[in-house]
């Protein structure tokens, strides 16, 4: 058991880079998150009723995180954080915009709220308090700058590839912290949790750092699958059969898939953007719903009540997560969409400026940095941090 846990945090420890989908050069371009280069609006989940308990708040901050803007709703109306519902966490960097409830006998304090960097675009109600999840996403602005007019082009392209075969959808930078140890902290945590230890931690920042180990591994194999999908492009099945140690058959399988993303016999796929998830068992079927946007890969979070894989999936899961199965039962775990699809897509290039505008959504728990870490192929855009 000793050697397993030293094999574990060895292997955590060691950098492991995330592969990129598509294989242009990188671009050069300059990003800032000012609130003139970078918006973020929050779609909400459902429409509001109108009526009820609640008041929701469409609130607009400029250089505040989410907690810090309840702290001035709070000190203006004299309600209490904990009385109010958000739906996520909003950068602090940058304009955004978000949706926030109370309960209705605070609306008249409402008039003493006077902040240069919050302020409420509309106020509406509605029967439930805004729960943690309850938004269908957000959408993004962004103002890239010094953009050649050679470069314009080379965006435009990248662009277009993830909209036709989607973007991985890695975690963010922010996840694993300033200093990129978050989640080997989190392994030190399980570890002492494995011994029969008590965490001295809160149990916010506990679970922080749990996900973030789970986040991690989460990278790392769906890495792991974008290097499949690589080597099947230069690669004969043989070949294939031969650097990843799988049968003829499956490799074959692989290898006559036309789209990028390949999917795998036995895999958990789940509807998208939501639904219900099951295993990937008619494999040509799911293809067609995986090209048509319909159905996406669901890569693990480990945990004890993960939906579990099966086949030339496991096997392949394995080869990433065998070294921390010991911490499963820790864990609580999931499925995340390892692929997803970035709707309501629009650029244009400004050549007199060189600035380059893009808009586009994603889906709740998908990170804009790493939509754009993508188009420009660059990993130094994940130095700019989100909330």
């Amino acid at each position: 058991m000793q050697d397993q846990i030293s094999q574990s945090l060895e292997l955590l420890a060691t950098s492991s880079p995330l592969l990129f989908a598509s294989s242009h050069a990188p671009i050069n371009a300059h990003f800032n998150k000012c609130s003139a280069d970078f918006v973020v609006r929050e779609l909400p989940l459902y429409d509001f009723s109108g009526d009820g308990e609640h008041l929701i708040l469409h609130i607009q901050k400029k250089d505040l995180t989410t907690p810090q803007a309840l702290s001035i709703i709070s000190s203006a109306t004299g309600a209490k954080i904990r009385d109010m519902g958000f739906a996520g966490l909003k950068d602090k960097q940058g304009l955004t915009s978000q949706f926030i409830s109370l309960p209705s006998a605070f609306e008249n304090a409402l008039k003493h709220l006077n902040s240069d960097k919050l302020s409420i675009l509309n106020i509406t109600k509605h029967n439930n308090k805004i729960r943690t999840g309850h938004l269908k996403g957000n959408s993004f602005f962004i103002r890239l700058k010094k953009v050649s007019p050679s470069d314009a082009v080379r965006l435009e392209n990248a662009i277009n590839f993830i909209s036709q075969n989607g973007l991985p959808n890695y975690f963010g930078f922010q996840r694993f912290g300033k200093f990129g140890d978050n989640a080997l902290k989190g392994l030190e945590l399980l570890n002492a949790l494995n011994n029969g230890q008590k965490s001295k931690l809160n149990p916010k920042m506990q679970n922080f750092l749990l996900s973030a180990f789970q986040s991690e591994l989460f990278n790392r194999y769906l890495s792991f699958r974008l290097k499949i999908n690589h080597f099947a492009r230069e690669f004969s099945a043989q070949e294939l059969a031969k650097i990843f140690n799988i049968n003829k058959d499956d490799a074959k399988q692989i290898k006559a898939q036309k789209q990028f993303f390949k999917l795998i016999r036995g895999e958990v796929l789940g509807h998208y953007p939501s639904g219900a998830l099951f295993l990937c068992e008619s494999l040509d079927d799911e293809i067609i719903a995986f090209n048509e946007k319909r159905k996406s890969p669901q890569i693990l979070l480990l945990g004890k009540k993960a939906f579990g894989s099966k086949d030339l999936a496991k096997e392949l899961e394995d080869a990433v997560f065998a070294p921390f199965y010991i911490y499963e039962s820790l864990l609580s775990g999931g499925r995340r969409h390892g692929v997803i699809y970035p709707s309501d897509i629009s650029y244009k290039y400004d050549e007199q400026n060189a600035h380059f505008r893009l808009s586009f959504s994603l889906v709740k728990g998908a990170y804009a940095t790493i939509f754009l870490r993508e188009i420009l192929r660059r990993d130094d855009i994940l130095s700019y941090q989100e909330e």
